[in-house]
């Protein structure tokens, strides 16, 4: 248990370090875990806790602080009480996806039971704990939740950057890339857009070297990737 961490009984085991700072703000803030429980004293172990495995934590003791200091592009992920006092977690959470901010939510709870678990899991929620909190299972999942966070800002990161480079493209250059990725050979979208393979070949040399890509196999992973109407 938490208590247990703190007081020295058991040791702490060593753990992976989270990204450092200059690999972070690639991808945005520092990673934060965000801690929320109006109980002072669990708000304070989890913090401590945390903080000896090097991640940053921040603690709030209600809803309301939480949607304050969390903004679409804050990183890492929230420990949640269910039963928070005024707007509870399934409401906290619920605001949060409105609000457009898709931080991992892990919800702890002293009177867990197999409706709440199933509730918050079905809207949404990372993880459903029970107190008083495994220290070693809430690393566990701590981890597995920054995790999470992180290869959604890489995908969203690489997202961009494909959107980037798709708005390069020229109408043209885009209607050849469309055709190529349907399966269209360069004689058959000569046909389609009434001009010459000669010329749909300038025009999907331009296209590929514009967009970074070096097979059509790669062009229609692109295509995929980013949603890409072909």
């Amino acid at each position: 248990m938490l208590s247990e961490e703190i007081t020295g009984t058991r040791p702490i085991r060593p753990t992976t370090q989270p990204s450092s700072s200059s690999t972070a703000a690639a991808f945005g803030p520092q990673p934060t875990v965000f801690i929320v429980d109006a109980d002072a004293g669990l708000r304070q172990s989890m913090m401590l806790l945390l903080g000896m495995r090097g991640y940053r934590t921040q603690g709030l003791t209600s809803g309301e602080e939480l949607l304050a200091a969390v903004r679409p592009d804050s990183r890492g992920c929230v420990i949640m009480d269910m039963r928070l006092e005024g707007v509870d977690g399934m409401q906290v959470m619920a605001r949060l996806r409105d609000k457009e901010i898709k931080l991992p939510v892990l919800f702890v709870s002293s009177q867990a039971d197999v409706p709440s678990a199933r509730a918050a899991l079905k809207g949404g929620a990372f993880d459903y704990l029970p107190k008083p909190v495994d220290s070693d299972r809430l690393t566990e999942v701590i981890a597995a939740a920054v995790t999470d966070d992180r290869r959604r800002w890489e995908g969203a990161l690489q997202a961009a950057r494909l959107r980037q480079r798709l708005a390069r493209l020229t109408q043209r250059e885009r209607q050849v890339m469309q055709h190529v990725v349907a399966g269209l050979h360069n004689r058959e979208i000569a046909v389609e857009l009434g001009i010459s393979p000669r010329t749909v070949e300038v025009y999907k040399a331009r296209m590929m070297d514009k967009l970074d890509v070096q097979r059509v196999a790669d062009l229609v992973r692109l295509a995929v990737r980013t949603e890409a109407t072909v």
